[in-house]
């Protein structure tokens, strides 16, 4: 049962946190603050991976 209402819990997550209303929440914002978050989230990922690749050898 107690596996049961986990899975109910997990599903109303779910349902409920989508990435179409995050989309919508941040271009409701303007054009421009999407456009900036996801620049920054492309640079960041970029400053990830040279940092795992040792990008700082001289």
């Amino acid at each position: 049962m107690k596996a049961y209402i986990n899975f109910l819990i997990v599903f109303f997550l779910m349902i409920g946190l989508t990435s179409c209303e995050l989309a919508g929440g941040i271009f409701k914002g303007g054009m421009w603050t999407g456009a900036i978050l996801v620049i920054a989230v492309i640079g960041l990922v970029i400053w990830l991976f040279t940092k795992m690749l040792g990008g700082n050898k001289s």
